[in-house]
């Protein structure tokens, strides 16, 4: 049986990647399996939460997997992606792919630009409408100084193990991206130590790249790495 572990990012939820889940449930009789972190989901409760509680509940998850599974692919979205690079380091993982991955966080020439989105909404009467501004001020409104830490706290620790992932790796980012910027991606790309690993960028992608209109091509790519060889390089 081959089994693949998805994982949502920071302040998020299963809805992150549940499109990529639900494709991949179609086309496949794999166990899909879309865990919660702790302190997440649709009502955030990051209060007291530590990094090592993210990372050891995605571990228990693939520890699951693994026991049922003679195949297992990590996936990763966001904050996901630096917890599904350290499981790929550590764990016999077949393939790993990065969604959006966050080595590095906040993109403000984009951000600017999607504000500057809202406010034309607002002069509209549309704001509430905005999906981008009804997500993140919950987020921002819900999250607390402590959990933001944390969630550097992981990234800090994990971008020394990249360099331990052999597996095959398929990274993709949007270049419209207003949260993770990318470079992101192409310091993944060159940190990794995979020797089969592949980067793909999305131009009119944001940062939920699995709901953006390009979602049906990543969801393509995706498979398409899963269930074959991938070849090795970067494509625009």
């Amino acid at each position: 049986m081959i089994g693949c572990l998805l994982i949502h990012g920071f302040t998020g939820s299963p809805f992150e990647v549940e499109p990529l889940a639900q494709s991949l449930k179609e086309r496949t009789d794999w166990k899909i399996v879309v865990p919660t972190l702790p302190g997440h989901g649709i009502e955030l409760n990051l209060k007291g939460i530590q990094h090592n509680e993210w990372i050891d509940h995605a571990e228990n998850e693939l520890k699951a997997l693994l026991k049922q599974c003679d195949t297992v692919y990590v996936v990763g979205f966001s904050m996901g992606g630096l917890i599904a690079s350290y499981l790929a380091s550590t764990y016999p993982v077949d393939k790993l792919v990065l969604l959006s991955a966050a080595a590095y966080y906040v993109n403000p020439k984009q951000l600017a630009f999607d504000i500057k989105e809202m406010m034309r909404d607002t002069l509209k009467g549309n704001l509430k409408e905005n999906e981008l501004f009804r997500r993140y001020t919950r987020k921002i409104r819900e999250t607390p100084m402590t959990a933001t830490l944390q969630f550097r706290r992981l990234v800090t620790k994990i971008k020394p193990v990249l360099n331990d992932v052999k597996v095959p790796t398929l990274i993709a980012q949007g270049e419209s991206d207003g949260i993770v910027p990318p470079k992101s991606a192409h310091y993944l790309y060159e940190n990794i130590g995979a020797e089969e690993k592949r980067l793909i960028f999305y131009k009119n992608s944001k940062h939920l790249i699995c709901h953006c209109d390009e979602k049906e091509h990543l969801f393509d790519e995706v498979y398409n790495f899963l269930t074959s060889k991938p070849r090795v390089g970067i494509r625009n």
